[in-house]
């Protein structure tokens, strides 16, 4: 029994640079496998960030096809709860305080009640935050709100995270101790992973290891 949680084949993007054509990515297969992590690093430039994008149906290819759990059905809607994101840039609101953030990602597909608030608190108790929940993003350290970010992504229980340089903002001690928060909370909870870095100590924490080159997995 295929248990691919997604799928993507022969993803191609380009874009346009002044009057130029760049294909950034060139036919990307990719199959990703309950409960495994997968790492994928590149050059600077190389199309990470764009494959994560359209992995995480935010952006369309121009050619292939992307299937979350054999289904085509890659919208907001169903992203909210089929997937977690963290990027580089934290992304949190800055009038929120941290069990605010953390709750948005709920609240994005459905109302907000006692049991959403416990899991909330537990989560950020779970990284360490437990005594930062009212504190606002301004007040909180790069890793902190790091550690926001992943405890917002795993809010609604995705299937697969996926996190786009989480460390990049950070000092390589606190982006160690990211790096492990996360691959330690998606093995606990059984979540696939998908960490896009250009750490390669990072990346061999991982169960399998890809590189993005000429626009290709290998």
């Amino acid at each position: 029994m295929n248990n691919a949680i997604l799928s993507a084949t022969g993803l191609v993007k380009t874009f346009l640079s002044g009057d130029r054509r760049l294909e950034v990515l060139r036919g990307v297969d990719l199959e990703i496998t309950a409960g495994e992590s997968i790492s994928i690093r590149g050059e600077s430039g190389s199309g990470k960030s764009t494959l994560l994008h359209l992995l995480a149906g935010l952006d369309a290819p121009d050619v292939g096809t992307l299937t979350w759990e054999a289904a085509s059905d890659t919208t907001a809607a169903r992203r909210a709860m089929f997937l977690g994101v963290v990027f580089q840039s934290f992304y949190l609101i800055p009038e929120l305080d941290a069990l605010q953030n953390v709750l948005m990602a709920r609240r994005i597909v459905g109302s907000i009640g006692s049991p959403e608030r416990t899991r909330a608190r537990e989560l950020l108790a779970r990284v360490g935050l437990a005594e930062r929940s009212h504190h606002l993003p301004a007040h909180l350290s790069g890793g902190e709100r790091q550690r926001v970010a992943v405890a917002r992504a795993l809010m609604n229980q995705p299937r697969l995270v996926l996190a786009d340089e989480p460390t990049g903002n950070l000092d390589e001690h606190t982006g160690n101790a990211v790096i492990d928060l996360l691959l330690g909370l998606c093995r606990e909870t059984g979540t696939t992973l998908v960490l896009v870095t250009h750490n390669a100590a990072h990346a061999a924490k991982c169960t399998r290891q890809l590189l993005l080159r000429d626009g290709r997995l290998a």
